[in-house]
């Protein structure tokens, strides 16, 4: 009997708006003992309970793939940009790109304007312009730099230490506790990056090549994109809708763009037949709103409920489909190696997703 009146208590509990629970429950107590009143209660609470559980699993996997997602769209990148090379610096790209996305992020920042009334401390301003200037910008520059400068691979393998990095500071800026089987992960997804970058052979290079000024630009570029991560995830923290973080990462970013623009003193060479300038022009807007705007809105919406060093990883998916396209699109072959670098890096993926430790609080 009592549980059956307990089955039909959840049942009228779940059908009714708050304004009616209070009224359910002095009716079921009426013709309940104190201590079926009491079970009732756990039974509430218990279910509650539950729910608070699966939702917050839910949201941690959920939000796990959708930087994933983001990461992956990145790999789409060099689809459009080597056909825009043709016509353009990678400055002129970079800054039509952000030109184009304005398109977006203007009207969404006048539609939450309110809510960054009182919001905008220094604290936050300087995290915005860490990831629309030092992430974005600089970054890319830096590790552009590096490669002109001097040997490839070592460049490739010190780029390799940004999620430590962002491991580093989520732990001193947003005080985020790792996970007991961290450690495994990073171990696991450092080894995938590593593989799919040089496969079972070692980088060929002597110490000379560990010194040089390449190597400080690659190690800067990686600290600049691990703190990217962080400060996204900080800004997010401060109840910032990741809309709003995407739209002012764009917008914030054009200053410096059109200065280093006018720097470089790249001229403009855009040409040819009605049918070239109509490729160039769905090309950049391919460019700008699938790896650049729909990626940065999956990226923020995944970061919102993913702990920041377990993003950091799920980035990884970038190099991981980047090796794809390189092998189905433009030819070049995958390694052994490469394949279980591949491999290694979406098992960790899987097994992130599956953490209980991922879901930022």
């Amino acid at each position: 009997m009592p549980l059956l009146l307990v089955n039909r208590g959840i049942v009228s509990f779940r059908r009714f708006n708050s304004k009616h629970h209070l009224g359910i429950f002095e009716l079921i107590s009426q013709s309940l003992s104190y201590w079926e009143v009491f079970e009732l209660e756990n039974v509430f609470k218990l279910g509650s309970k539950r729910a608070s559980l699966y939702s917050s699993s839910t949201k941690g996997i959920n939000g796990i793939w959708y930087v994933a997602l983001g990461a992956t769209l990145w790999g789409l990148d060099p689809l459009f940009r080597i056909l825009l090379l043709k016509s353009f610096s990678s400055a002129q790209i970079v800054f039509i790109e952000h030109l184009l996305l304005a398109c977006y992020a203007l009207p969404v920042l006048i539609k939450y304007r309110k809510s960054l009334a009182g919001k905008l401390t220094l604290a936050i301003i300087g995290a915005l312009l860490f990831i629309s200037w030092g992430g974005s910008a600089i970054a890319t520059i830096l590790f552009t730099s590096a490669f002109a400068h001097g040997s490839a691979n070592s460049v490739l393998l010190l780029q390799k230490l940004q999620p430590l990095f962002a491991i580093v500071l989520a732990r001193l800026l947003l005080k985020e506790t790792l996970p007991s089987k961290f450690f495994a992960y990073i171990v696991m997804a450092l080894l995938g990056t590593y593989l799919l970058t040089f496969g079972f052979a070692s980088p060929q290079m002597g110490l000379k090549d560990l010194g040089m000024l390449s190597c400080l630009f690659s190690i800067l570029a990686a600290v600049l994109w691990g703190g990217s991560t962080v400060m996204g995830k900080f800004l997010l923290q401060k109840n910032l809708d990741f809309p709003v973080v995407t739209s002012l990462r764009f917008l914030m970013a054009i200053p410096l763009l059109t200065v280093v623009l006018l720097v470089s003193g790249d001229a403009w060479h855009v040409g040819g037949s009605s049918g070239d300038l109509t490729l160039i022009a769905v090309n950049l807007l391919f460019q700008a709103f699938f790896p650049g705007l729909i990626s940065m809105l999956l990226y923020y919406k995944g970061l919102s409920s993913t702990k920041a060093f377990f993003a950091t990883l799920a980035e990884l998916a970038f190099p991981a489909v980047g090796v794809c396209i390189n092998w189905v699109v433009f030819g070049q072959k995958l390694t052994v190696g490469q394949l279980v670098g591949f491999v290694f890096i979406w098992l960790t993926l899987w097994l992130m997703s599956r953490s209980k430790g991922n879901v930022s609080i």
